[in-house]
């Protein structure tokens, strides 16, 4: 069960639509071009192409993806996928029906937009320790959807679909900027879960992540995680902030969070062992917390993890 925390965008009104088929609605600004797309009809072999990068996000319905000549990957809200420029997306889409249908998002950035910002924060912020310099990987291009990910793209629509003002632009740019070291953590953050047992010799940062991951248990303090970076305090802080989107405590409870889920799909545990078993002390913030990540309680989540 992934959570989709996307709002969506209105939907357009039947007699406004020219196709079918990936029914599109363009608002321009000046770095980019934000594309709503909407398909009420099954079909295949749909081709898109855009001469900029475009980060795609599906807000609702099931598409098939094809990139790169590789096999096809189901494309379901609450992912994005960045294609590079000149990329032909094909894709197909099984369940599309008219009472049923897909909507998703596409938002060109322009070449001069992500190279000035990246090339501002390798000047600004140089001292990278999970890549070296500031910038998107694009073999990395299917991504499931973090929190802070989720709402600058939430913001970035509602900039492009109903902001009026005479600083609209501007406004667009800013969060633009916001919207691609976003991305860049959502990508470090998903490189080093997939990664960090093989670095935590060679690297700082995976150094700590595996040791809260095998240590998710203890209570630990900003002082023991930075001794094992080997960084002082303000270093440490700064650093993990600045690649992986999160304070090191965020980091924490976030790690506990997905181990509850997954002690949650087992069924077999109470909710109050999930807590103590996932590193909380504290059902009734335990609770809260895990809510206010998920969109639910425990409680209801396990029941409808079983019911699905």
């Amino acid at each position: 069960m992934k959570t989709n925390y996307i709002a969506g965008v209105p939907w357009r009104n039947e007699r406004d639509l020219k196709t079918l088929v990936e029914n599109r609605t363009t608002y321009t600004l000046n770095d980019c071009e934000l594309n709503i797309f909407e398909t009420h009809q099954k079909a295949e072999d749909v081709n898109l192409v855009f001469g900029d990068l475009v980060l795609t996000t599906m807000l609702k319905g099931k598409k098939i993806m094809h990139l790169f000549d590789k096999p096809g990957f189901d494309y379901l809200p609450g992912e994005s996928v960045i294609v590079p420029p000149n990329e032909v997306m094909k894709i197909d889409f099984p369940e599309a029906k008219f009472d049923n249908p897909t909507q998703c998002i596409a938002l060109s950035i322009s070449k001069e937009m992500i190279e000035n910002t990246f090339h501002l924060l390798n000047e600004r912020l140089p001292d990278k320790e999970i890549t070296k310099e500031w910038g998107l990987d694009l073999t990395n291009f299917h991504l499931i959807n973090t929190k802070d990910l989720s709402e600058i793209i939430n913001r970035f629509i509602r900039i492009g679909v109903k902001e009026r003002s005479k600083e609209k632009d501007l406004i667009a740019t800013f969060a633009l900027k916001e919207l691609l070291i976003r991305l860049t953590q959502t990508q470090a953050r998903d490189m080093l879960e997939k990664t960090y047992q093989s670095l935590a010799s060679s690297n700082r940062i995976a150094h700590v992540v595996d040791y809260i991951k095998r240590n998710i248990r203890e209570n630990f303090t900003l002082e023991a995680l930075s001794e094992k970076a080997c960084m002082s305090k303000a270093h440490f802080s700064r650093t993990f902030k600045n690649e992986l989107g999160l304070t090191p405590t965020e980091f924490v409870l976030k790690e506990r969070l997905k181990l509850a889920r997954n002690f949650l799909k087992l069924g077999t545990k109470q909710i109050q062992e999930v807590c103590y078993m996932s590193g909380f002390n504290n059902p009734t913030y335990f609770i809260r917390a895990f809510k206010n990540e998920f969109g639910m309680t425990p409680k209801v989540y396990q029941t409808q993890f079983h019911s699905a």
